[in-house]
C-alpha cells in the first residue's frame, strides 16, 4: 500500500530512502503538480496519482511528497497545472505528462511519438516515463576514476550504438548497437592504443528529433541525468542505468577514460511549436532564453530551437547536480561540453565575461579531478576557442583542424599558421599559466567529413539527409585527389592513402592531445555526408570488414599511437621551447632557413627533449613535386633512423624498428605530398 506523508525539499529527484521514495521538483509559478505512477511503460492511465497539496507539499518553488511502499523501478510522471501564457513566458500544459528533469531513467522509448506544443489531448501512453532508481544498488568492485593526466590521454571520439551496430561486428545481435555490445570491442581499443573515449550523448535524447524523425546523433537531450535506454540490451526498466556502469567498469578495467559528451546548451524541446516534454511545462520562463521584447520567443543560439539559460540559478544547479552524478554514481572521467560558449550567455542572450555556470564547473571540488572539455563556440556567433574561461578547461581546437586540412590539401599561405600548430598553438592560447594539453587536436570530428572522405570529396553529399543538400558545412578544406568519391583509379587511392596517412602523421606529432574518430583509422566513410545526424544506418555504423580492407592504415596508426605514447616529448607540460621543455629548430629544404612565403608548402624542424635522449627530425612536404631536405648533423656515433615515410608502401610507411640511414647521408628526397619522421640513435 502506497502512503503519502509531505516530503521534503532536498534532494531534488526520486531519491530512494529506508521507507519508500521522497519526490521533489521545481517549478516556480506552477498552481497545482500531480504526480503519476504507472505499472507499465505504455500504460495511458495511472496506477495511483498523488495532487500535492501547495501548502502541505511545497516549500517555496520547491513541490515534494513522501510515498511508502514505493521503490527502485516505479515509473512515474508529473502533470503540472499554471497559466498558459507564452507573452509572458508560461507555457504550463497539464494534459501532458512531464518527465521529471532530474529523472535517473527513461522508460517507453518503443510506445514514443514526438508531438507538437499545438497537438491537444493526454499524450500519457506515448509519454516518455520518469523512473526511480536506487543508484547504491550496484557493486563497483572497487572501480573508481581513472584521473589520467592530460598529458597521456589519446582521445577516441565514438558513437555507442554506431560501434556496433553494423551485421559486420561480430557481436550478437540482440547486443548491437548497446553499451554491452561495446564491452565486446574493448579488446580492439586497446589494441588500437586508444586511452580515453569519449562518447558521443548517451544522456536521454529524443530519438525523433530530427526532420526524418530519425535522431541518430544524440544532441536532442529530454533527460540530463539519465543513460539514453535505447543503448541498453535488456527489457528491465533499470538496464540502461546498470549497463552504462558496466561498461565503465570494464573500461576503467582495461586502463581507458571515460568521456561523456554532454549537451547543456538546449533541449530536444524546441522552438514555441516544440513539444511540451520536461523543462517547458515547469520552468520556461526561467530556465529557457526569451526574447526581451517578446517572452512567446525563443533566442536559438544553438541552431536547435532554444538555448537554455545556463546561468539562472536553477538551471545551474541542475547542471551541478547533473555533472557531480555522472561523475559520482556513474564514475565517468571527465565531459565534452557541446556548444559550449553558449553557456555564456546571460538571461537575454547577451555574452557574460565571466559566465558564472563555467566558473562554477571549473571549481567544483566534485569534479576536480575531471576532464572538461569545451566546444567552444556556438551558433549564434560566439568563438571563444582562445580564451575560454578558467585554467582547466580544454578546447576543441578548429582553427588546427582548419589550418592542418588546408596545408595537407595544398592551399597557399598556410605554413606560419601549420607551425603554430605544431607548438600547441601558442598564439592562440597567449594567455599567463595556460599550456599546450589546452588544444585538443583534430583533423575530424563527427561533426564533418570522416577522414577517408576528407580526401576523396570535393564537396558534401547529404542528398540523403532530406534537405536538398542545403544541411552541414560547405567549408570543409577536403581535396578528392583527383576524382569524387570511389574509384578504380589506383594512382588516385595510392594518393588519397599517402594524404590520410600526412594528416594523422601531423595529428600525433603535434603539442596538444590529439582526438582520433570512430573508424578514421580503417577510412570509414560516409559516402561524402559530412552530416549525418540523422542516419542511422550502415552509412554511419562501423563497418568491421575495413580492418581487413584497410589493414595497411590501421596498422599505421596504431604504429603511430604506440610511438606518440613511448615518447615524451609529447608529454610536455610547457609550450615547446619554454624553459624546461624540449626545443625545436625550424629549417626548410635547407637547414634553419625555413620558408614563411606564400608560396611554400613545406616545413621540417627538429626537436630536442631537455636531456637530448629524444631527438626528432621531421619534415612536411606538401608540395605537387618531390623536395630534397637537408638533414642536420648529429654527434659522433650517434646516427638517424627512419620512423615514418609516408610516400613508401606499407609496411615501411612506418616501423616498429627504425631503419638506419645510409652512412653520411646529409639529404632525403621526400616524394611529393608526403612526411618524413626521423630519431637519433
Amino acid at each position: 500500500m502506497t502512503i503519502a506523508t509531505p516530503g521534503r525539499a532536498v534532494p531534488i529527484g526520486a531519491t530512494v530512502d529506508a521507507g519508500g521514495v521522497n519526490f521533489c521538483l521545481h517549478s516556480k509559478h506552477a498552481t497545482g503538480v500531480t504526480l503519476q505512477l504507472f505499472d507499465r511503460p505504455e500504460d495511458a492511465q495511472p496506477a495511483h496519482e498523488v495532487v500535492l497539496d501547495p501548502v502541505k507539499n511545497r516549500t517555496y518553488d520547491y513541490w515534494h511528497v513522501h510515498l511508502a511502499g514505493v521503490g527502485s523501478g516505479q515509473l512515474y510522471g508529473y502533470r503540472v497545472d499554471g497559466p498558459f501564457n507564452p507573452a509572458v513566458g508560461l507555457r504550463f500544459d497539464a494534459t501532458k505528462l512531464l518527465v521529471d528533469p532530474y529523472a535517473r531513467e527513461i522508460a517507453n522509448l518503443s510506445n514514443y511519438r514526438r508531438t507538437r506544443a499545438i497537438d491537444a489531448g493526454d499524450n500519457a501512453a506515448s509519454a516518455l516515463k520518469s523512473v526511480v532508481v536506487d543508484p547504491a544498488a550496484y557493486d563497483w568492485e572497487g572501480d573508481h576514476s581513472l584521473q589520467r593526466p592530460y598529458v597521456d590521454s589519446v582521445i577516441y571520439e565514438m558513437h555507442v550504438a554506431g560501434f556496433t551496430k553494423h551485421p559486420t561486428s561480430g557481436v550478437a545481435v540482440a547486443k548491437r548497437g548497446t553499451y554491452a555490445g561495446l564491452i565486446e570491442k574493448i579488446p580492439y581499443l586497446q589494441q588500437l592504443g586508444v586511452m580515453t573515449v569519449e562518447l558521443m550523448p548517451a544522456q536521454q535524447f529524443d530519438p525523433q528529433d530530427a526532420p526524418s524523425g530519425v535522431n541518430y546523433w544524440g544532441y536532442q537531450p529530454v533527460a540530463w541525468f539519465a543513460p539514453h535506454a535505447a543503448y541498453s540490451s535488456g527489457p528491465s526498466p533499470l538496464a540502461a542505468v546498470d549497463e552504462f556502469r558496466d561498461l565503465v567498469k570494464a573500461l576503467h578495467r582495461a586502463d581507458i577514460e571515460v568521456i561523456l559528451d554532454v549537451v547543456f546548451n538546449h533541449t530536444a524541446e524546441g522552438n514555441e511549436i516544440g513539444p511540451t516534454l520536461s523543462w517547458r511545462g515547469l520552468d520556461n520562463e526561467d530556465f529557457y532564453i526569451h526574447a526581451p521584447n517578446d517572452l512567446a520567443r525563443y533566442i536559438d543560439d544553438t541552431g536547435c530551437g532554444n538555448t537554455v539559460n545556463a546561468n539562472n540559478p536553477v538551471a545551474r544547479r541542475m547542471i551541478l547536480d547533473c555533472l557531480r552524478y555522472w561523475v559520482t554514481e556513474m564514475h565517468v572521467d571527465g565531459f565534452r561540453f557541446d556548444l559550449a560558449a553558449s553557456l555564456s550567455r546571460r538571461w537575454d542572450g547577451a555574452p557574460l565575461a565571466r559566465a558564472p555556470i563555467l566558473y562554477d564547473i571549473e571549481s567544483d571540488p566534485v569534479l576536480a579531478g575531471t576532464k572538461l572539455i569545451a566546444e567552444a563556440w556556438d551558433a549564434g556567433g560566439l568563438y571563444s576557442v582562445g580564451h575560454f574561461a578558467g585554467d582547466r578547461w580544454g578546447v576543441w581546437n578548429g582553427r588546427y583542424r582548419d589550418v592542418v586540412r588546408r596545408f595537407v590539401k595544398g592551399d597557399a599561405g598556410i605554413v606560419g599558421s601549420l607551425a603554430d600548430c605544431l607548438v600547441g598553438s601558442r598564439n592562440l592560447f597567449h594567455e599567463t599559466g595556460r599550456n599546450p594539453d589546452r588544444s585538443v587536436n583534430y583533423v575530424t570530428a563527427h561533426d564533418g567529413f570522416t577522414l577517408n572522405d576528407l580526401v576523396s570529396y570535393d564537396a558534401k553529399h547529404n542528398q540523403a539527409n532530406g534537405e536538398n543538400n542545403s544541411d552541414g558545412t560547405d567549408d570543409n578544406f577536403s581535396w578528392n585527389c583527383g576524382a569524387e568519391g570511389p574509384t578504380e583509379d589506383a594512382a588516385v587511392e595510392s594518393l588519397r592513402q599517402r594524404q590520410a596517412k600526412n594528416l594523422l602523421t601531423i595529428l600525433f606529432l603535434s603539442e596538444g592531445r590529439p582526438m582520433l574518430v570512430m573508424g578514421d583509422e580503417v577510412r570509414r566513410t560516409q559516402q561524402g555526408n559530412n552530416n549525418p545526424y540523422c542516419q542511422d544506418n550502415e552509412l554511419s555504423w562501423f563497418d568491421w570488414d575495413d580492418l581487413e580492407r584497410h589493414a595497411d592504415l590501421l596498422r599505421f596508426t596504431r604504429e603511430l599511437i604506440a610511438f606518440h605514447q613511448r615518447t615524451a616529448l609529447f608529454r610536455s607540460r610547457p609550450f615547446w621551447s619554454e624553459p624546461g621543455a624540449p626545443q625545436i629548430t625550424w629549417h626548410g629544404v635547407e637547414l634553419n632557413q625555413p620558408d614563411w612565403g606564400e608560396g611554400s608548402h613545406a616545413l621540417a624542424y627538429e626537436l630536442v627533449g631537455p636531456d637530448g635522449a629524444e631527438h626528432l627530425y621531421v619534415a612536411f612536404n606538401a608540395y605537387w613535386e618531390s623536395l630534397e631536405f637537408a638533414l642536420p648533423s648529429l654527434p659522433q656515433g650517434a646516427a638517424w633512423r627512419r620512423l615514418i615515410d609516408t610516400a613508401l608502401e606499407s609496411p615501411n610507411d612506418i616501423s616498429s624498428s627504425p631503419i638506419s640511414l645510409t652512412t653520411g647521408q646529409r639529404n632525403y628526397r621526400c616524394e611529393a605530398r608526403s612526411s618524413l619522421v626521423l630519431i637519433k640513435s
